[in-house]
């Protein structure tokens, strides 16, 4: 989906993929996680990239991200941000303690199981992670009690 390029977008995208994945039964801690990479990614991509270029975006008016996510039939969730690209290539930060910044790709790697930039045509970016919808701390479902005779 097309979003603004701009920080009001961050709050519509993060309800949009709570509620698709809510829909395909999605285990809360994994959707979590994923609307908490989502967040990162779209939030850098507003901060330090630029926006797409008029003919990549057809959807709405202004200035656009594209914002997107798909669940595939091996238990996988990929997660993604594509921009115009920015001055720098998006990589993992190494903040000191007293840092106001710098952590958003350091999270996204402790909770994917991978993540990455790709480069698209030519001006586009995209920033990426996939997490399993079976994550080491979603509930699992137990077996049913045996009945008592």
């Amino acid at each position: 989906m097309a979003v603004p390029h701009g920080p009001e977008s961050v709050r519509a995208a993060r309800r949009r993929l709570r509620e698709d994945l809510g829909e395909h039964l999605v285990p809360e801690p994994v959707i979590d996680d994923a609307v908490l990479i989502l967040s990162e990614l779209l939030s850098n991509a507003c901060r330090h990239a630029r926006p797409l270029e008029r003919e990549r975006v057809v959807a709405q008016e202004g200035e656009e991200v594209l914002v997107g996510w798909e669940l595939h039939s091996d238990g996988l969730l990929t997660v993604e941000v594509t921009d115009g690209g920015g001055p720098t290539r998006p990589r993992r930060g190494n903040p000191s303690l007293t840092s106001k910044g710098g952590r958003g790709l350091g999270i996204v790697g402790q909770l994917a199981s991978e993540w990455g930039v790709r480069d698209d045509s030519p001006g586009e970016v995209t920033v990426w992670a996939v997490l399993r919808i079976r994550a080491r701390h979603a509930r699992r479902e137990e077996p049913p009690a045996a009945a008592a005779s």
